[in-house]
């Protein structure tokens, strides 16, 4: 009997055809009463990169990802605990931290930064 559920199970061999490799994986886990999120990015579920180039585009998505995983997995925006965002470039940094902090409020979050 499995104690916990995998949401949106996918392999690697068909996500990533033009690298050697052959992972079963999948974008969240629901275990008891916690959701464990996989790190998203701005590409949508069908592999399509939005807003090449705009990192607030892509940070959009990203939330957008980790709204429907939530919902898919019976939780909601409310429940998140801790995120951690990694940028490529500092100069990122104001248009990802609005773009997150509009999905993210009024959710008090802990950090550990």
């Amino acid at each position: 009997m499995p104690t916990h559920t995998r949401i949106r199970m996918f392999n690697t061999k068909e996500t990533y055809p033009n690298q050697s490799l052959d992972n079963d994986l999948c974008q969240a886990v629901v275990a008891g009463n916690t959701v464990y999120v996989r790190g998203q990015i701005g590409t949508d579920f069908e592999g399509n990169l939005i807003g090449l180039g705009d990192p607030r585009a892509q940070t959009e998505q990203a939330m957008k990802n980790i709204k429907q995983l939530l919902e898919e997995a019976g939780s909601d925006m409310s429940h998140i605990v801790k995120t951690t965002t990694y940028i490529t470039d500092p100069r990122f940094r104001e248009p990802v931290y609005k773009e997150a902090g509009k999905w993210l409020k009024g959710v008090f979050q802990f950090l550990l930064d």
